[in-house]
């Protein structure tokens, strides 16, 4: 699940695993290279828009920001500076009385909602309700700013021919769990739709996935789980900013602090976090030419003809330290391992094809007493058996070779026309991980050839 993250200190909110960009920028973004700066963005206010703030000031019974104004960007909504901004500037202040939550669900629903469904889902619910409250609900100006289903292009909305262009990435099997976890939370809240079908018209599958996505896409994680932010998720993204949003729990508000100096016209942008293109596609539905934060999965498996297959077994689900089970973790015969951009090799990924290329018990014994006699973490350190050593890098210079082979040829299928947004979605994400592919091989074609010189 991909929310925003409010950036916290003391009284302040624990920031979520990973914060989003929003639709309203998003549905108009194609890439980094079609992007205009701030500097060349100005404010261009429609009327409707220049009634929201006053509208969400009324609400609150408190000023929310004196500094920005909405405009319209040539990729959508946006915050613009009204004023001269300096650094250090409070930008906004949203109570959380006007924020979103699962809070903001009656009575009626929240009862027969399951337990095991997700603040998202039930969120969802609510834009699904105020929606069909239309011009009744206290909520329409923001309601009605939402995006359109066909302006939502994370790859949960993909056909089953547009996910096949994205088959060889990671995000294609990430895609699929996503819309499984969704018709799950759709079950588990559809008692709320039979029960009241007057107030619902029994939304389908996908009405319910897109009321999903418009929460996962825009909100942050708080305290009452997650919160839709009015005003604050027009702010769009910068990956050089150094300004986030944060929620003050003394204070009962969300607020932004500017990171730097702003001219009267300026688009002001925050940071929402560090992601790769496959998180951005999936939760936001728009891919960068630039991120830096790519990565690609390595699958690996103990061969079941292997003769030493139980032993191999043994010693990884027996020696795996505590601190291997995160991002790439091995406790079976079978785990997959992630390679992140500027992060080099993970040593769990190498202790694991170390233990796949032994060849004899005493090999093996051997990793078992080098590891109770350190930290206790197996295979972590080069093979005394320099042959070895040097077929354990060959097996994964080998995987990733046949990673790179894969992307290229899947490339070369992907060539994009202006109008075919989905294709140069799935060519940026490609692209991007092959980048990280092609830095992994050359490390470790260098790391093989200085064993073999050395």
């Amino acid at each position: 699940m991909l929310i925003h993250s409010g950036i916290i200190t003391n009284s302040l909110w624990t920031p979520s695993r990973r914060p989003i960009l929003f639709p309203l920028f998003r549905c108009f973004f194609i890439s980094a290279n079609d992007f205009i700066s701030s500097s060349s963005s100005k404010a261009s206010c429609v009327d409707d828009d220049c009634l929201f703030l006053p509208w969400l000031k009324r609400k609150a019974g408190a000023e929310i920001s004196t500094a920005l104004s909405i405009g319209m960007s040539s990729y959508g909504r946006a915050l613009y500076a009204s004023e001269q901004i300096k650094r250090g500037d409070c930008l906004l202040e949203v109570p959380f009385s006007v924020q979103l939550s699962p809070e903001n669900l009656r009575p009626e629903f929240r009862k027969l909602i399951k337990d095991e469904v997700c603040s998202v889902a039930k969120v969802a619910v609510v834009i699904l309700y105020e929606k069909k409250m239309g011009q009744h609900s206290e909520w329409e100006p923001y309601i009605s700013r939402l995006p359109l289903p066909e302006d939502m292009h994370s790859s949960i909305f993909w056909s089953d021919e547009e996910l096949g262009m994205i088959f060889p990435s990671c995000l294609y099997q990430e895609t699929l769990k996503q819309k499984m976890l969704i018709q799950r939370d759709y079950l588990g809240v559809k008692l709320v739709f039979d029960e009241f079908p007057d107030l619902f018209q029994d939304p389908t599958l996908e009405e319910f996935t897109c009321a999903y996505q418009l929460v996962q896409s825009r909100a942050w994680e708080s305290p009452k789980g997650v919160s839709l932010i009015p005003f604050a998720d027009f702010l769009n993204h910068d990956n050089t900013s150094g300004a986030y949003l944060f929620g003050n729990q003394h204070k009962q508000h969300s607020e932004v602090t500017a990171d730097r100096d702003y001219a009267v016209g300026d688009e002001v942008r925050i940071r929402y976090g560090k992601f790769s293109n496959a998180e951005l596609l999936l939760g936001y539905g728009f891919t960068l030419s630039n991120t830096t934060y790519d990565f690609f999965q390595v699958d690996l498996m103990i061969p079941h003809d292997d003769e030493l297959y139980t032993q191999k077994f043994d010693i990884l689900h027996n020696l795996c330290a505590p601190s291997m089970k995160k991002d790439n973790e091995f406790t079976s015969c079978w785990s997959s391992f992630k390679i992140k951009q500027r992060k080099g090799i993970p040593l769990s990924l190498r202790a694991f094809a170390r233990i796949l290329v032994c060849k004899s018990q005493q090999e093996l014994d051997d990793l078992r007493e080098e590891a109770t006699q350190s930290d206790g973490r197996v295979a972590r350190y080069p093979l005394k058996n320099k042959v070895r050593e040097i077929a354990a890098h060959q097996l994964l210079l080998s995987k990733v070779s046949q990673l790179i082979g894969k992307h290229n040829q899947h490339i070369k299928l992907l060539v994009p026309t202006t109008s075919d947004l989905r294709r140069r979605l799935a060519q940026d994400l490609l692209q991007g991980e092959l980048r990280v592919m092609k830095s992994a091989r050359d490390w470790l074609a260098n790391y093989c050839f200085m064993l073999r010189t050395n």
